[in-house]
Parts: C-alpha cells; sequence; structure tokens
C-alpha cells in the first residue's frame, strides 16, 4: 500500500476510468477529468459521446464481456458511480455487489490500479428502500464515524466488496456518501432537479398549482444537497490526496436551506407563483397523467424529448421529499483535510434548469 501512496507524487498521466460516465455523477466527473488533461475512458452500457472521453459499452454483470471491453484499458484511478435498482434489498445486495467484484477483477490484470472511489449515498444512514428512514438512526448531522445501521444494505456490500480487493490488490480506496445529486442525465433513474423542472414546466403551460409534493418535515426542517459537479471535484481530490485515502467522506454543496424558501426559488426560476402548503401532493399521483401533456408541449415547442418517463423520477423525488425526518450532512472530515469547495444549491438548480432549457429538453 505504501508503494501506491508514493505514486501520487510522481509525474505520471492518470488514466481515470469512470464507471456509470452517461449519468448524473459520471458525465460530470468525465468533463471534469478531460478538461483538466487526464486520460479517461467513460464505461456505461450505453456510452453518450463526450469530448476527451473514450466509451466504452459493457454491462457489469456480464463478466467476461467486461474484461473483454477493458482488455486494452490500464487505469491508475477507478471511479465507480453506477448501480442497478431490484425489486428488493435482497436482490440490491446480490447485484450491486456483483457489479463492483465483476468490475475489480476485470481491472486486475493490468496491474496499474492506484485508486478506487465508490459512490454511494446517505441510504448509508437512512438505511435502504425497504427500511427507508425507520429504525434507530443515527443523530443529525450525519458523520462518518456513526456505525453502519443493523439491517441488510447494498452501500455496505459495495463497501465490502471494495475493501475486500484493496487490501487483495493494494491499491487505495475512497467512498463518497453525496445527499440528493443535482445534475443532467436523460434516462437517469433518479433525477429530482430534471423532474422538478418538466413540473414546474407542466404546471406553468397547464396553470395548474406548484405544489410541494412532500412532508411537513421536509418543508420546514434545515436539509442539503450536492451538485453533480461538486461531487466530481470532491472525488478527484480523494482521488489526488493521500491524507484521504482509505476513507469514507460525507459530500454535500455546503450550505442548508428549507423547502419552504428553496421552493419559492424554483418557483421564481420559472415564472410562476409556489402553491401556499397544504400537506404532501406526490409528484407520481400529481404527473399521473402528464406523459400526453408533456408530449403536445414537446410538439408545441419543439422539445427533444418527448418520453416523459426518460426525464422525470417522480417516485425518487417522492421518497427524498417525503421524509418525515430532518436529513442534514456533516462535511467536517473533507474540510479539515483541504476540501473547502462550496456551491450555493439554488443555484446549481439553476444551473441545471438552463442547461436543460439550452438543450431544448424543457421549454
Amino acid at each position: 500500500m505504501q508503494a501506491c501512496f508514493a505514486l501520487w507524487g510522481l509525474h505520471m498521466t492518470n488514466q481515470a476510468l469512470v464507471v456509470g460516465a452517461s449519468g448524473i455523477v459520471g458525465s460530470a466527473l468525465s468533463r471534469l477529468l478531460a478538461d483538466e488533461g487526464w486520460n479517461v475512458a467513460g464505461l456505461a452500457r450505453r456510452p453518450n459521446i463526450q469530448a476527451g472521453v473514450t466509451p466504452i459499452s459493457a454491462d457489469l454483470l456480464d463478466p467476461k464481456a467486461l474484461a473483454s471491453a477493458l482488455a486494452g484499458i490500464s487505469p491508475t484511478h477507478v471511479f465507480l458511480s453506477t448501480w442497478a435498482r431490484q425489486a428488493s434489498e435482497a436482490e440490491n445486495i446480490r447485484v450491486n455487489a456483483q457489479m463492483v467484484r465483476n468490475l475489480l477483477e476485470a481491472v486486475r490484470p493490468a496491474g496499474t490500479v492506484r485508486h478506487v472511489a465508490l459512490v454511494t449515498g446517505l441510504k448509508h444512514y437512512l438505511g435502504p428502500f425497504e427500511a427507508y428512514g425507520k429504525g434507530a438512526l443515527p443523530q443529525t448531522p450525519f458523520r462518518e464515524e456513526q456505525r453502519r445501521l443493523d439491517v441488510e444494505n447494498f452501500y455496505y456490500a459495495q463497501e465490502d466488496e471494495l475493501f475486500a480487493a484493496a487490501e487483495r490488490d493494494g491499491f487505495s480506496w475512497s467512498v463518497h456518501r453525496p445527499h440528493t445529486i443535482t445534475g443532467i442525465a436523460v434516462g437517469n433513474a433518479m433525477n429530482m432537479a430534471t423532474t422538478l423542472a418538466v413540473y414546474a414546466s407542466i404546471c406553468r403551460h397547464t396553470g395548474r398549482p406548484f405544489r410541494f409534493p412532500g412532508s411537513d418535515v421536509q418543508w420546514n426542517s434545515l436539509t442539503d444537497m450536492t451538485d453533480a459537479g461538486q461531487l466530481a471535484r470532491h472525488l478527484r481530490w480523494a482521488a489526488s490526496t493521500p491524507a484521504a485515502a482509505n476513507q469514507a467522506f460525507n459530500v454535500v454543496n455546503g450550505d442548508v436551506f428549507r423547502w419552504k424558501w428553496m421552493w419559492s426559488r424554483i418557483a421564481e426560476w420559472f415564472g410562476i407563483d409556489a402553491a401556499p402548503f397544504d400537506g404532501p401532493a406526490p409528484l407520481e399521483q400529481q404527473m399521473a397523467g402528464d406523459a400526453d401533456i408533456w408530449n403536445d408541449m414537446t410538439k408545441q415547442f419543439g422539445l427533444a424529448e418527448a418520453d416523459i418517463g426518460k426525464l422525470v423520477s417522480p417516485w425518487h423525488t417522492d421518497a427524498d421529499l417525503g421524509r418525515l425526518i430532518e436529513v442534514v450532512t456533516d462535511m467536517s472530515k473533507s474540510r479539515k483535510l483541504g476540501f473547502l469547495d462550496y456551491q450555493a444549491s439554488d443555484e446549481a438548480f439553476f444551473e441545471v434548469f438552463a442547461r436543460l432549457r439550452a438543450s431544448k429538453l424543457i421549454p
């Protein structure tokens, strides 16, 4: 392991393998690393085209095809920012642990890996979907030294695969736990910013009230978020900072807010009024019949994606905004080690909205 740490100080070309490169996190990270002169390979089942990124198409659940796809790649740094949602937590554990295991086996023959970064999230503290926000939870703000919950969780299984491979192969690791991530990736399964942008656009178009979908706890309590660009910078920092090796980190924007304030900020950006909060109004119910409305809007405004299902994830936004507990994250550990980047959360939303509009994904 000491040899791996020493390599950080050498002037070597960094070769990044970004797994999940077409997603919200992976696309932001690939863009950042390519802009900074890294050699970047982006792996996904259906990789998109990004300047300076070599696309690799592979399925993490097909070890033979994965090994073949990565045969010519010699990564120094591996960034894993993808997962596959299953019908049960037992299946989440089996499938997602296998994905990590297959990946780390596939890059092993090159013998070049110095650092592997794994992106998980706050379900580390809140529990998996089947037991989300239930039972004995750690106190907020969440801190990295808090113990794992006494419940099966696919994040823990992913971590254990990473730790075992690092011990076996001698690379360093980092685990990154963001809160809800703002960014852009069409077809992403968890995409609050785009979901809210489409919802606000429909409300503006139809005259429907722009109603907060979540709980009174989320409406009134302090919370935080993670911009994809902030997370990308954090991943790059941990991968190139010896003091950050072999540690888990929370990563959020650095500000806190209440949704009763943020909701009005989002409404103002779209030129609509925020409806008074009168109790939960889940988006899965509000948007249940919006496919035809969105299809008509696509034709009227010349939008690039007519399938609303590829843009929105109401179930995920409802889960985040419907929580009955306060969710605030402590980042002192990263700050003490030198990561001082900051991103205002309302401006992160606005940047996503502007990019969506420029790409003709919203009117």
